[in-house]
């Protein structure tokens, strides 16, 4: 068994995003993204299936030409290589479910972009 949290040891960073991997299981990686209100994780693809969960805040979510605002318990998941991007419209707690063969480096450097 494992457990972690979305909600402890919270901590925005000014100039990127925030990026931690809460967990590992034999599938996936869950990680915790922390928005801070108007930053952006620029357009990119993941290598693998994703799923994305706000658990608080409120983001832009575009994937391809079309914008999805995803509020506190929305989900979006998404097959491997679609084009997609995030923008915070206030402070957001982001749940990304990675596959376990993905890599966290990728997620920390789309943040950076």
């Amino acid at each position: 068994m494992k457990m972690a949290s979305l909600t402890e040891e919270v901590v925005f960073n000014d100039k990127k995003p925030a990026i931690s991997v809460l967990l590992e299981t034999e599938a996936t990686k869950e990680v915790r993204i922390l928005l801070k209100k108007d930053q952006v994780m620029a357009a990119h693809k993941a290598p693998y299936p994703i799923t994305v969960a706000v658990h608080k805040g409120v983001i832009d979510f575009g994937v391809g030409t079309t914008t999805y605002l995803l509020e506190p318990g929305s989900l979006i998941a998404l097959e491997a290589n679609v084009l997609h991007d995030l923008k915070a419209r206030e402070n957001s707690i982001i749940r990304l479910s990675l596959s376990i063969n993905d890599k966290i480096e990728r997620v920390e450097n789309v943040s950076t972009l």
